[in-house]
């Protein structure tokens, strides 16, 4: 016999409990938990069974096999997977709603579906004619490209048994329901279950399995927080909706780095890859204007340059406003401090407003003597040389630290043609950065940055 059981999960980190709480004891989330009923079978007889268990062996004993990996035939998602598409991993790929998760999804489907390669796209949200027309848009055409309208995982089961796929999508996990499972799709009970076997049939199918993941209003993927830590790999799409590049990031990676990021270009015709980034994030880049400054950054593996603007206007109200979009907030408000009361300047009065140019998110800290000088120069209204880069990390007392990777940075604005460099004093070679075709500005401090201002 079977019997309804009602329990309260939290949608941010599955914790399980009898009844409602207002805050989460496990992830002390607000608000989170949601009633399910959950049916108990209840076992009529028990019988213990003799498991063998595998006995310990040493790390030197074991046997270890290079992973196989399947390009894409795209170089920035190939470049984020770390590679390629490792057999048997599970990949989760979430984003906002329109970003164009299902879109490079359908393009690496056409892509290998090209090469020879058998895919299954399941779909849960889209009939086949809808795959087909978008399908069609992108140019996928090819014969071992096998579509799916289904949310039974049952029937995909049997689907991908039958057609021997290598590769599977599932758009989106919130969509699949198992049989057995008493709850309705979207449930934390049901994502929950139907991960988990997902992970289990890639596995034992030796199957690449690519799931697509709604995200809350926080930008996290909708579900129990445990659905990211039972894949292999999180991958999330970020961008402004209305700006055309969008940038995939590696949250998690077990087959490769997390630090790499992949930029992409909203056309017509789908994604494009950007194989510079620099160019397209400078594109438009205001000439000799205050508060506008340039930064060569590093995600992963490669060199950046990124514009940063500040605006410095004197405040209308009681308390100054702040405002940092791209960037840390409390980052800004320390460098403001730093700018205070190591170089003078009197911002107690001013409102702040810095942006990144283009949207992308910037966590690298090098950054931090280019938010000054942006600041500094719109308090000043005075333009730093359009043809400045600038590198650096401030610390409290004023001094610029040194960096890694100063060489490749370095190297990265030579190519864009910017003609002169600001970086840390303890970074500078003279022998072997007076042989660059750039002209170098080693600085110790703040106050010394600040007098390369026009």
């Amino acid at each position: 016999m079977a019997k309804d059981k009602t329990v309260f999960f939290c949608s941010e980190c599955g914790f399980e409990a009898s009844k409602w709480m207002g805050q989460c004891p496990a992830c002390k989330s607000w608000n989170t938990f949601a009633e399910e009923k959950v049916v108990v079978k209840k076992n009529t007889a028990y019988t213990p069974v003799q498991v063998k268990r595998p006995a310990a062996m040493s790390i030197n004993k074991v046997e270890v096999t290079e992973e196989v990996r399947m390009a894409t035939g795209n170089t920035e998602l190939d470049r984020v997977l770390g590679g390629g598409i490792v057999k048997g991993s599970l990949v989760l790929v979430g984003g906002d709603p329109g970003i164009g998760k299902s879109t490079l999804l359908l393009q690496m489907c056409r892509n290998l579906s090209d090469k020879g390669t058998t895919v299954l796209y399941v779909s849960g949200e889209e009939s086949l004619a809808q795959i087909k027309m978008r399908g069609e848009r992108l140019g996928a055409k090819g014969d071992k490209l096998l579509l799916m309208s289904d949310n039974d995982l049952d029937n995909i089961f049997a689907s991908l048994e039958n057609c021997n796929a290598e590769v599977m999508i599932v758009d989106s996990i919130q969509t699949m329901t198992a049989a057995d499972v008493d709850n309705a799709p979207g449930t934390v009970t049901q994502v929950r279950e139907v991960t988990s076997r997902l992970l289990q049939i890639a596995k034992k199918m030796n199957v690449a399995v690519f799931i697509v993941g709604h995200v809350t209003k926080e930008g996290t993927v909708a579900g129990p927080r445990t659905l990211e830590h039972m894949v292999d790999s999180v991958l999330y799409f970020e961008g402004d909706g209305n700006a055309g590049f969008r940038i995939l990031r590696a949250v998690k990676n077990r087959f490769g780095s997390t630090n790499e990021i992949g930029v992409f270009n909203m056309t017509e015709n789908g994604l494009e890859e950007v194989n510079n980034p620099s160019q397209m994030f400078l594109n438009g880049r205001p000439v000799d204007a205050p508060g506008s400054v340039v930064v060569s950054t590093i995600e992963g593996s490669r060199a950046m340059l990124l514009e940063i603007q500040a605006l410095v206007c004197d405040s209308n109200f009681n308390m100054a406003r702040r405002t940092s979009v791209g960037v840390d907030y409390n980052r800004v408000n320390l460098i403001m401090a730093v700018l205070e009361k190591r170089a003078g300047l009197n911002l107690a009065g001013s409102d702040c407003y810095v942006n990144i140019a283009g949207g992308l998110k910037l966590n690298d800290p090098s950054a931090d003597l280019g938010i000054a000088m942006a600041i500094a120069s719109s308090f000043r209204n005075r333009a730093l040389d359009s043809g400045c880069c600038i590198i650096g990390e401030i610390g409290l007392a004023g001094e610029i630290r040194g960096i890694r990777n100063i060489m490749q940075r370095i190297g990265e604005a030579k190519k864009m043609g910017f003609t002169s460099c600001i970086i840390p004093f303890s970074n500078y070679d003279k022998k072997t950065m007076d042989a660059l075709d750039i002209k170098i500005f080693p600085v110790s401090n703040i106050s010394a940055a600040l007098m390369l201002l026009n």
